[in-house]
């Protein structure tokens, strides 16, 4: 007999970031002894960056093993035939002490031609801004490359960027190809494609201890820019309880917004892997076999041969994410 799968918790992979701050310690109790925590990689396959399993039978096994080993049974049909033995999204919790750079990232086709790796397109779930926090998102007039390259060039890219002053529960869409950066004060989850490879385009002329400025990448993002993106990085979505709600559905992910104070019965009839990333409270997840708990700041993988399992929580918020 096949040995059964079960929902998978992972040890985090915790990022010092010249950015970095306190909240992913004192919210989410992350145990970093770094003054500048600036992320906890929850679900990963980069190289060199590879989740390992914390609960049950499988603890202490890699996350790239189980793909190797359990294929379809852990990815769903459809996304083995496309993806095989990578797996295609990266989840992370985000902590800007300080404001990150300028950035983008590439699409699927130019991130394969470039960095044999998938492209980024990402999306953002604030979990807790300070007072005036922002994101910038994308441009607050029409731009095209003429346009951009004369105000980076005069250093006056701020001036033609779109500042967004955020609370928690604000959703944004990051398309590949968009101009972005998490501004100071901001705690949010992220969710995206396997991908670390980011084209930074201004660093608000900071440099390191040594007086080192980071590197930037204009000579090759230029080309990344997709400047006839419409402005609908916004995200509405419904809140009604003991339901998923629909946030973001996108060809790389689709994610829902559930709040649960009940018993919820969960049929995973999507032929693929679910992930729950909790944003708010705590939830048991069981199945007939299993019991386990998240609470803010974690994260569990259902496999997609789970086909039923039951959240049960008296106040909780989640991320449902799956392809």
């Amino acid at each position: 007999m096949k040995n059964r799968l079960y929902p998978i918790k992972f040890q985090p992979i915790l990022k010092d970031k010249i950015w970095g701050g306190q909240k992913l310690n004192k919210y989410f109790n992350k145990n970093s002894k770094s003054k500048n925590l600036g992320e906890s990689w929850e679900i990963s396959t980069v190289k060199n960056d590879i989740s390992v399993v914390s609960n049950g039978e499988l603890k202490g096994e890699s996350l790239q093993e189980l793909v190797d080993k359990y294929k379809s049974r852990l990815l769903g049909s459809e996304n083995w035939k496309h993806f095989g033995n990578k797996f295609p999204l990266l989840i992370k919790f985000i902590d800007a002490k300080r404001d990150l750079s300028i950035q983008l990232h590439p699409n699927d086709e130019l991130a394969r031609k470039r960095h044999n790796s998938f492209g980024k397109t990402e999306m953002w779930y604030v979990m807790q801004a300070d007072v005036d926090a922002n994101l910038i998102v994308g441009f607050n007039q029409k731009v095209n490359k003429e346009i951009y390259l004369k105000h980076l060039n005069e250093k006056s890219l701020t001036k033609i960027l779109n500042f967004d002053k955020v609370k928690e529960g604000d959703t944004y869409f990051i398309e590949a190809g968009r101009i972005h950066a998490i501004g100071a004060g901001v705690l949010l989850a992220e969710i995206q494609q396997t991908s670390d490879v980011t084209y930074r385009v201004y660093d608000w002329d900071r440099v390191d201890d040594d007086g080192n400025e980071r590197e930037l990448h204009n000579d090759i993002a230029i080309d990344a820019f997709n400047f006839e993106m419409e402005d609908d990085f916004r995200i509405d979505y419904k809140i009604e309880k003991n339901t998923s709600n629909k946030m973001v559905e996108c060809p790389f992910f689709t994610t829902n917004f559930i709040e649960v104070n009940s018993n919820l019965d969960i049929k995973n009839s999507k032929d693929s892997f679910m992930i729950y990333m909790c944003v708010d409270g705590e939830v048991e997840i069981s199945t007939k076999d299993s019991v386990d708990h998240i609470s803010k700041g974690e994260t569990i993988l259902i496999p997609a041969e789970v086909e039923n399992f039951k959240l049960k929580s008296n106040y909780a918020k989640l991320l449902e994410v799956y392809i």
